[in-house]
């Protein structure tokens, strides 16, 4: 994906940070509604078909046409949008849907990252440093924290870094995300909490200390950097 925000009516969404915002405020969608409505965007004014959006979506795997259906409506209702007469997300007729709103495409200005200690967490002996805004844990290999172990979902949970607080949220996964043994839905994340995604464990700091093992920093398109 491009390093640009899209624009359209009173949203905006931005790809690297995994946000949909009305009018600045955050309107949450799940992992793989916001894929769709990214590759509709991306697609425009192209319409694309049911097969390929499944092919995107769930690469590798067979899944009902009523999945995409049903992601389809969640992007409808958040977008506040008619299925009978679309402002944004057309359904094509036995073909598939297509982006029919006015985008604006606006390069996105990352801000510097802040001085003084970063927030990070460790995991298998390697300290990786969050980026500010969002960062996913999960088995994806767009995941920004790669967790491959029995137990975690593609899209487990995240950890949303703002103005020097971290918060973590869970990404309805099927196992849950635990903070200090304390299943959450959302949580603000202190020193040394330890988070638990099925067999993985993760442990939150406040900057890496003296002699870590290895440190990884994830730049602005979810790259790990060494």
């Amino acid at each position: 994906m491009p390093d640009v925000a899209y624009r359209f009516g009173r949203f905006e969404l931005d790809y690297d940070t995994r946000q949909l915002l009305s009018e600045g405020d955050e309107i949450h969608l799940s992992p793989k509604a916001f894929e769709l409505l990214a590759v509709l965007l991306t697609s425009r004014p192209r319409a694309v078909s049911k097969t390929e959006l499944q092919e995107r979506l769930w690469p590798s795997t067979f899944v009902e046409e009523t999945n995409l259906a049903g992601l389809v409506a969640e992007i409808r209702r958040a977008l506040d949008d008619s299925a009978s007469q679309p402002a944004f997300v057309r359904t094509m007729y036995r073909f598939g849907y297509r982006f029919v709103g006015e985008v604006v495409e606006a390069d996105v200005a990352k801000p510097p990252a802040p001085p003084g200690p970063r927030p990070c967490v460790v995991y298998e002996h390697r300290h990786i440093v969050l980026m500010e805004g969002v960062n996913v844990l999960g088995r994806a290999p767009d995941a920004t924290i790669q967790c491959d172990v029995t137990g975690v979902s593609r899209h487990h949970a995240r950890i949303l870094v703002s103005k020097g607080e971290a918060t973590l949220e869970d990404l309805a996964s099927k196992n849950g995300t635990y903070l200090q043994d304390r299943r959450i839905t959302s949580a603000r994340l202190s020193e040394g909490d330890e988070i638990r995604l099925g067999k993985a464990c993760l442990t939150f700091r406040i900057g890496p200390p003296v002699g870590a093992t290895e440190t990884v920093t994830i730049d602005s398109r979810g790259r790990r950097q060494r």
